[in-house]
């Protein structure tokens, strides 16, 4: 078990019978946030703790309502690419109470969504992954922000290494989306804890 993953454990909350707790891990493009939110998984399955993990990426909308249309590149992927409005109404508004979620997820190889059903326990821990989740139509929602921290040159490797995006792609639409929500929100300085993410993935 990596250092990282031992941070993270040691300060999770403790759960009351029919309580759960939302827990945030955020962080730039490749930081390491799935590689961690797996490897947690992993854990509190050895330890019988009831969890369930969701991927803010996998709620993003179709490539037509996301790309070309007419705005700035980072404009799309940071206010366009996910359907902000309707996530805190109908996904963030509901982890509490909700027995049952009714969730369009995003396939990329068909560029279509699908509704699905997800069933939570009465008792549990939410752990939520993804970039730009202290964005102030999300962040009162998590009881728990954990940041992802992680070298720039180690990302961009990363990055050109598995998003198959050229360089300017890179900077136009992705770093310039991530600068502004570092400005705009300072999600370092909000979280509770911060972890080095700079381990290979």
């Amino acid at each position: 078990m990596n250092k990282s993953l031992k941070e993270l454990l040691h300060i999770l909350p403790e759960l009351q019978p029919g309580e759960r707790k939302i827990i945030g891990i955020d962080g730039l493009s490749r930081s390491g946030k799935t590689t961690l939110s797996e490897g947690l998984s992993n854990c509190l399955i050895e330890q019988d703790i009831p969890h369930q993990i969701f991927h803010i990426d996998d709620f993003v909308v179709e490539r037509a309502k996301r790309y070309g249309t007419g705005h700035e590149e980072w404009f799309e992927y940071y206010c366009i690419q996910w359907d902000v409005d309707w996530l805190r109404q109908n996904f963030f508004d509901q982890l509490r109470g909700a027995e049952e979620l009714r969730l369009p997820l995003y396939d990329r190889e068909t560029d279509t969504r699908t509704n699905q059903h997800v069933k939570l326990p009465p008792s549990c821990l939410i752990f939520i992954d993804g970039v730009f989740l202290q964005r102030q139509e999300w962040r009162n929602f998590f009881d728990l922000m954990v940041y992802v921290d992680c070298q720039e040159d180690v990302r961009l490797e990363r990055e050109l290494r598995t998003l198959s995006k050229t360089m300017e792609q890179l900077e136009s639409r992705y770093h310039k989306g991530e600068d502004y929500y570092l400005k705009t929100v300072n999600p370092k300085e909000r979280a509770d804890l911060i972890i080095k993410g700079d381990d290979e993935e």
